[in-house]
């Protein structure tokens, strides 16, 4: 009995150490960040507290944290500690530890494949189709991957096309997903998948004069019928939304889409009108017949959810835009489909991805991980998807500018860095500071929710030093929007040389 104590207990010795020094490593990292914020200023700039003031909101909805691009010694903390809300500012976090784990030249792969016999360019059998998470593939790349089948003798197909999602666990998530506003057809709510086509979008150019209003769909599909019961108003063509009334859709067991489109729309107005609408299965088979059509190809089949076999023989292999092309679509235009595909991807591409039903708990793991390796504290973090679309999500201005001090003083800050909206020049940041001090001096990641207002990124003072900048209002109510002001003031105090 005593030699069999001595040969466990150095096990059960072990597993405690492990455990204290893993909080002793957590405590050493909020300790460190206690002493380093001590001697930082405390209060905000009077002039974004006037600001906050006119506004009507108070002074503790604010935390704002500024430091030296350089260092991690702030000289303003502002309840830079307390953990928020971050809105699309949170994409910062998923776009670098993405640039960082996976490399800037990763890419996407789209497959496939074929089961059964070609012969005399017919196939007999299923036509497989494999997502790998490419976050831009379009309709148009789509089309090239068809004529490439085309040229390679495929002319009809024989079977069923079979959509391979597993990449991603759960592979069809926008089943039975609660609906987060009163927009769940708008591009910026769509639910991504593994195999996203044209992030499900279809396209309808709206054209009134004064006697007809004409409907067209943009997105080439099949078997789409549109029934146009828009009835005409008098008002400016800048207030067309107001009378907009959701499409109702309905698909039959022949896959006829019929689309219903109703509400008032303006005379003499032109718009395009972007909606994610259809039932993912449904859209891939309407796009992909018109397109193989298009090429002179048949295929009367199925369309299923499946997985390609390992019988199967791969037929073509197309490759994404590279994740530095991703990031910057995602972080200059705030792309919410684009940024949870990259957070999915930590999951997907992560070693321990078999140890998680959910490739989500499988990439916030790999966060949790890469803090941990970086010394950034992550308690009370919380990641829903990685957009910032969500009313979960939680992390502190401080660990949003640590990780914006880690992204300043890495490899790939040029490529990061060449992501962000560059203040009154482009992206989300185009129309606002024009004529200041931070014009085209900063580089900053805008965050919007109805409760939420936050900027964050890097600015460069008139003196030519480098700051990492993270403001974040969060208040109670649909407010926030009146917080702009003060956020870009923050901005414009310190390019300005904090007067």
């Amino acid at each position: 009995m005593f030699r069999n104590t001595l040969k466990i207990a150095p096990k059960v010795i072990l597993k405690h150490c492990t455990h204290l020094l893993s909080t002793l490593s957590l405590l050493l990292m909020i300790s460190a960040s206690l002493t380093l914020t001590a001697n930082a200023q405390n209060t905000l700039p009077p002039s974004v507290e006037n600001l906050l003031k006119k506004a009507g909101l108070k002074n503790q909805q604010m935390h704002l944290l500024i430091l030296p691009a350089n260092r991690d010694t702030p000289i303003l903390n502002y309840q830079a500690e307390t953990s928020v809300s971050p809105a699309s500012t949170l994409k910062l976090l998923t776009t670098f530890i993405a640039l960082d784990e996976l490399g800037p030249n990763f890419r996407w792969k789209t497959q496939i494949y074929t089961e059964g016999t070609l012969k005399d360019g017919i196939l007999i059998g299923n036509l497989y189709i494999k997502g790998g998470g490419d976050p831009n593939f379009t309709w148009d790349k789509l089309s090239q991957s068809l004529r490439q089948l085309r040229q390679q003798g495929l002319r009809e197909i024989r079977g069923n096309l079979v959509l391979d999602r597993s990449y991603f666990q759960p592979s069809r998530p926008e089943l039975n997903a609660p609906i987060f506003d009163e927009n769940p057809d708008a591009y910026y709510n769509v639910i991504p998948d593994a195999l996203l086509l044209h992030s499900n979008i279809s396209a309808f150019s709206i054209n009134a004069d004064s006697n007809t209003i004409d409907v067209k769909l943009s997105t080439p599909m099949n078997n789409v019928q549109i029934t146009n019961q828009m009835t005409r108003s008098n008002a400016p063509c800048s207030e067309w939304k107001n009378g907009w009334l959701s499409p109702k859709i309905s698909v039959d067991a022949q896959r006829k889409i019929d689309i219903n489109i109703s509400g008032a729309f303006p005379k003499n107005c032109r718009v395009d009108v972007y909606l994610n609408l259809i039932e993912r299965n449904a859209y891939i088979a309407s796009v992909f017949k018109a397109l193989w059509q298009e090429l002179g190809g048949n295929w009367e089949g199925s369309i299923i959810d499946g997985v390609v076999p390992a019988n199967a023989n791969l037929f073509l292999q197309k490759e994404s835009d590279s994740l530095v092309e991703t990031i910057r679509i995602t972080n200059k235009y705030s792309d919410n489909a684009m940024a949870r595909i990259l957070f999915l991807t930590l999951g997907a591409e992560s070693a321990s991805a078999k140890n998680f039903a959910d490739t989500s708990q499988t990439s916030n793991a790999v966060v949790r991980d890469w803090f941990a390796r970086h010394n950034i504290d992550y308690s009370n973090l919380t990641i829903e998807n990685g957009s910032g679309l969500s009313r979960f999500d939680r992390i502190s201005a401080w660990q949003l500018a640590s990780i914006l001090r880690v992204a300043a003083n890495s490899n790939w800050y040029p490529e990061f860095a060449s992501s962000l909206p560059i203040v009154g020049i482009d992206g989300s940041m185009r129309n606002r500071l024009k004529a200041s001090k931070a014009e085209a001096r900063a580089r900053i990641k805008t965050g919007y929710l109805k409760n939420v207002m936050a900027v964050a990124g890097f600015v460069r003072d008139v003196q030519d030093k480098d700051w990492i900048l993270v403001a974040i209002v969060n208040t109670d109510e649909a407010v926030a929007a009146k917080a702009k002001p003060a956020l870009d003031e923050a901005i414009n105090w310190l390019a300005n040389g904090r007067p």
